[in-house]
């Protein structure tokens, strides 16, 4: 207890509410489901064969199966409805394959979400060091959301064939004594399906938490802290556009030939009012000219004149 008191304290489990550590939570979680709802699964299907003469007839003929559904194996017996004589019958396919490559991805991720999950919470520095922890954990991600994908669409192919091998109206359709006139034969009960069509249902929902999981695994990788660093630098060493600044170099050079005009301190008298002289010349304010106002000479007529 102490010890997990310290665990609390330190803020060690506060990594399971991101989004990284909650999705292998809920991971672990919808595996546990898929392989429980498909390895676990036991079933039966009931029909009845009432013959001609009542006597040969089987009313309550109960025909169970289970996992791995290798239905070739599974057998019964049904009456002939010939002097009490009875026939063993076997159903038809073998779904196997499917059904335990299925259970086997499921197992497979069970531990690898758990194990994850412990070195989320318990080991976060060794597991960022190097940043071979998250490059591991990536690559296993993908692979694991490939094989969810494809594991899950081959069962529910498998599925649908084992819901038609153990149909009763097909397992009647085996029976030498329903194909004689005179007889009838009738589907009492049909197997359950609801765990395994359950089973279906989280294979792809845990293909949907493994392939959205892959994006908060890559952002814990090296990769997707370079790819920002790179297309910065990229953009720091792309020169500027030559003709960027051509404009303001070409606005002040206009300004400097305006400056240059003629008109603005030419115009004769302005030079011979009272203290407009002092002040400074257009051309010290802006470039607008070269000359001051006072620097013109007064005209000689009105000087002789005083």
């Amino acid at each position: 207890m102490d010890i997990i008191n310290q665990l609390v304290a330190s803020g060690t489990f506060r990594v399971a509410k991101e989004p990284l550590c909650f999705l292998r939570l809920l991971e672990w979680i919808f595996a546990i489901f898929a392989f429980a709802t498909c390895g676990g699964y036991s079933g039966a299907l009931k029909v009845s064969v009432d013959c001609a003469n009542k006597s040969d007839s089987n009313l309550n003929i109960e025909i169970g199966f289970s996992y791995p559904f290798r239905l070739h194996q599974v057998y019964f017996d049904a009456p002939t409805c010939e002097e009490k004589k009875q026939e063993r019958l076997f159903l038809a396919g073998d779904y196997s394959s499917s059904a335990e490559f299925f259970v086997t991805i499921a197992v497979f991720a069970f531990l690898y979400s758990l194990a994850a999950t412990v070195v989320y919470i318990f080991f976060q520095n060794k597991y960022r060091e190097n940043n071979r922890g998250p490059l591991v954990d990536f690559i296993v991600t993908v692979v694991f959301s490939f094989l969810w994908l494809v594991g899950s669409s081959a069962w529910a192919k498998g599925l649908s064939d084992v819901k038609f091998a153990t149909d009763p109206d097909e397992v009647l359709l085996l029976m030498s004594a329903c194909k004689l006139q005179g007889n009838k034969c009738l589907p009492v009960r049909d197997p359950a399906m609801s765990g395994l069509n359950t089973s279906v249902v989280f294979g792809f929902l845990n293909f949907i938490l493994w392939a959205g999981n892959i994006w908060f695994v890559f952002k814990e990788t090296g990769w997707h802290a370079s790819g920002p660093r790179h297309s910065q630098s990229t953009m720091e060493k792309q020169p500027a556009p030559t003709g960027f600044n051509q404009p303001y170099s070409q606005g002040s050079s206009d300004q400097e030939s305006f400056g240059q005009t003629a008109g603005y301190n030419q115009q004769p008298g302005y030079g011979q009012q009272p203290g407009f002289g002092q002040q400074a010349s257009y051309g010290q304010i802006g470039g607008y000219s070269q000359g001051g106002y006072n620097q013109q000479p007064p005209p000689t007529s009105f000087t002789n004149q005083m």
